[in-house]
């Protein structure tokens, strides 16, 4: 590609020090959900049950094939090194280690874990690793999930097991993705696993989850020499949809339950109970310790951006982050989620997470987008992508240049892959994948960025 296609950007702009990498998430791409003796997690349970009139998943669709990463991942890995990129960000499934969350511990799943961080260094690719991307053990659910605060110590518990088989050699940690994504999404509107719509077991599962987060820090702390540990949240900025008080209130109580409640309470800053009324019933979960025991100073912070939400001055609040379904994703600025792209977004979830001056190194964990991708032979033209990304790099470049600490990116994703909720339809991979033969192609987004990345 010449000069031009990269649209004047080049990877060194960002300094030599900077993470170029690639991210996946266990349930979405591993497969093998019932292999060498890996235990349900709250996934499988969620795509193999209907819920009437329609299934859990638009298309009826689950992840016990997916990608099969998991016999699949030496190619995986080498295919991120080929495209340039020097690290490998990928989480572990909880109930491969421990079949039932606590107890036991199953040999063959760490195994494939420790393989796997071995293939990424053999290929020059940092391991980053992220304990809990959404894979819940389903013999946990059964004892109330993350509605449980049994939970602080049996996540504890995992985080020792996995940090004490690879922190030998892994020395970058994420505790958690995407809090808000599986405590609003599975215990508040039962879109996502366990499926659950209630207010109480989504409050008790906020919490209990930022507890989690200092808890697992520590023992990662305590038993990686030199550990690197962060977390990652969603940074959604929130717009108002007028400026009277109303719409005002609106866009600080959206804020406080989109992205405070997840922040703040880490920083020693409480929980934003004053400006969202439907989170002023955590308090009864907090106990007495519990303003020390959640205070947690991260080595960085990972942001992950989509897109913005809007906040029309509606009783429930959570409205305003549902993607509208009527959108035509044909059109260029749609997504096929119905999401807006609004790169400026990016910049403005940065210099959000910098206001708050607690946090040394700022990584986009995850950014990327899915569009209609048709394989045309062995080539996918996918020029919107290209176009989102050469983009949002401008403004995450826009942000360091600002003063920013911005110390990385991650694509979002490697694989096209098994999209939550939304099956296989949705396609976010720079390596478009056929899923009834388990072909890899490079899309031309992957090959752009091997351009980038060169220069």
């Amino acid at each position: 590609m010449t000069d031009m296609e990269l649209y004047g950007l080049r990877a060194s702009d960002f300094g030599a020090g900077f993470t170029w990498g690639v991210a996946t998430a266990s349930y979405q791409i591993e497969g093998a959900w019932n292999v060498d003796g890996k235990g349900p997690s709250i996934w499988d349970t969620f795509t193999h049950r209907r819920r009437w009139p329609l299934p859990t998943v638009r298309s009826g669709e689950n992840g016990d094939v997916a990608c099969d990463f998991y016999h699949r991942y030496r190619d995986d890995v080498t295919l991120s090194w080929s495209l340039g990129f020097g690290a490998k960000r990928f989480s572990i499934s909880w109930p491969r280690v421990l079949p039932m969350g606590v107890g036991r511990v199953n040999a063959a799943g760490l195994d494939f874990y420790s393989r796997v961080v071995d293939a990424c260094l053999e290929n020059g690719l940092d391991p980053w690793i992220t304990l809990y991307h959404w894979d819940l053990p389903q013999a946990l659910q059964d004892r109330g999930g993350w509605a449980n605060r049994d939970i602080v110590g049996w996540f504890s518990d995992y985080a020792r097991v996995v940090a004490e088989r690879l922190g030998d050699r892994v020395k970058r940690w994420m505790v958690f993705n995407e809090p808000l994504s599986f405590c609003a999404g599975g215990y508040l509107i039962g879109a996502g696993a366990p499926g659950i719509f209630s207010r109480q077991k989504f409050l008790a599962s906020v919490h209990h989850v930022n507890l989690c987060q200092a808890a697992a820090a520590k023992v990662l702390r305590d038993k990686v020499a030199n550990a690197v540990v962060g977390t990652t949240h969603v940074t959604a900025p929130v717009k108002a949809t007028g400026d009277s008080a109303r719409h005002l209130r609106a866009q600080r109580s959206l804020d406080a339950l989109l992205n405070r409640v997840y922040i703040e309470p880490n920083l020693g800053l409480g929980y934003p109970t004053n400006d969202c009324g439907l989170l002023r019933p955590i308090e009864r979960y907090i106990l007495s310790d519990d303003e020390r025991a959640i205070q947690v100073d991260f080595d960085f912070i990972g942001a992950q951006y989509y897109t913005r939400v809007s906040a029309p001055p509606l009783p429930i609040p959570l409205v305003g982050t549902l993607p509208r379904r009527d959108q035509d994703f044909r059109r260029y600025e749609i997504n096929v989620l119905g999401n807006t792209t609004q790169p400026e977004g990016i910049y403005e979830a940065l210099e959000r997470l910098h206001s708050y001056k607690r946090f040394p190194s700022i990584v986009v964990t995850e950014n990327g987008t899915s569009v209609p991708d048709d394989l045309e032979g062995d080539r996918v033209y996918d020029v919107r992508r290209i176009d989102y990304y050469r983009r949002h790099l401008a403004q995450v470049l826009r942000a360091k240049g600002d003063g920013m600490p911005i110390d990385g990116y991650f694509c979002w994703s490697l694989l096209d892959n098994f999209e939550w909720a939304e099956g296989y339809v949705p396609r976010f991979g720079l390596v478009y994948v056929d899923y009834a033969t388990q072909k890899r192609v490079v899309k031309d987004s992957g090959y752009w960025f091997k351009q980038f990345l060169s220069v």
